[in-house]
């Protein structure tokens, strides 16, 4: 017994004996074959899919990517585009407002001017009227004086026109060389 015991003794108890290394051996080799058989093959049809599906996912982000820099580049343009037409309206109406406000400005000068010319007539036939009742009034108180001081009648008419014309129209010259 002592030599089994010895026997026992000497085998190093890491390393296991060979026909377990053997069976052990074998069943890995089948249990790998049937691995690499039937559940490799899914494991890389799956994997596949899935990568796939992530390069798609990476071109569609890129397509979509893309797709958003050209609908920002036609926002940008016409945001653009309404700037100026904004600016166009602004510059539009501000020649507007100045061409009404010249039109107006012409339409006030013209209307003064008209008011002035109005004015400036029924003056003219004011000074006339006036000068005529004058001419009348001052007329009669001369002919009337000069009948007193000659001691006849003056009322013949075309005397008393033409005795009044002479006196006012030297009443005018001498307000003219006054001036």
């Amino acid at each position: 017994m002592n030599l089994l015991v010895l026997a026992a003794e000497t085998e190093n108890p890491l390393v296991p004996p060979i026909p377990e290394l053997v069976i052990g051996l074998i069943a890995f080799v089948i249990v790998f074959g049937f691995l690499a058989k039937k559940l490799l093959p899914n494991i890389n049809k799956v994997l596949d899919e899935r990568r796939e599906q992530i390069e798609g996912g990476i071109e569609k982000a890129e397509a979509a990517q893309t797709e958003a820099q050209s609908v920002l580049e036609q926002y940008k343009a016409q945001l653009a585009e309404a700037r100026h037409e904004a600016a166009r309206l602004r510059q539009e109406a501000l020649e507007q407002g100045t061409a009404l406000k010249e039109e107006l400005r012409a339409e006030g000068q013209r209307q003064r001017e008209e008011i002035i010319a109005a004015g400036h007539a029924q003056i003219e036939a004011d000074r006339k009227a006036a000068s005529q009742a004058l001419r009348q009034d001052v007329g009669k108180l001369a002919t009337d004086l000069a009948g007193k001081l000659v001691g006849e009648s003056l009322e013949d008419a075309a005397r008393q026109s033409r005795t009044i014309d002479r006196f006012l129209s030297e009443l005018e010259e001498k307000a003219e060389a006054a001036r």
